[in-house]
């Protein structure tokens, strides 16, 4: 997969939420109500990290949740990156949901 030039990565950001360019990566920081809340998200987060075999560098800060994306093999950002910063975004939306129904707290 070809890494994404610096015009695509640009036109990219401009269609995430709080994502940034951090050299060769894109990352976000999240911030959840708790502890349980944030391993939630990041627990939520393996699915579509598997089934696309892309995987973020996770950091978790109590409730805070950094997020990187970069294609190792590719020394660079790639489609993938956006693709799992889209999917992060949409589990985030989902957390609180999934903690009232999912773990049983």
């Amino acid at each position: 997969m070809a890494t994404l030039s610096a015009e695509d990565i640009r036109r990219e950001l401009a269609t995430t939420d709080g994502w940034t360019q951090a050299g060769n990566a894109i990352r976000k920081e999240f911030t959840f109500a708790d502890f349980p809340e944030a391993v939630l998200f990041v627990s939520a987060l393996v699915p579509a990290a598997e089934a696309a075999d892309h995987h973020p560098d996770i950091e978790i800060h109590y409730k805070r949740v950094t997020l990187t994306y970069t294609t190792h093999s590719e020394k660079g950002l790639t489609a993938l990156g956006f693709e799992g910063a889209r999917a992060a975004d949409d589990v985030a939306a989902q957390v609180p949901h999934l903690r009232e129904f999912g773990d049983g707290t």
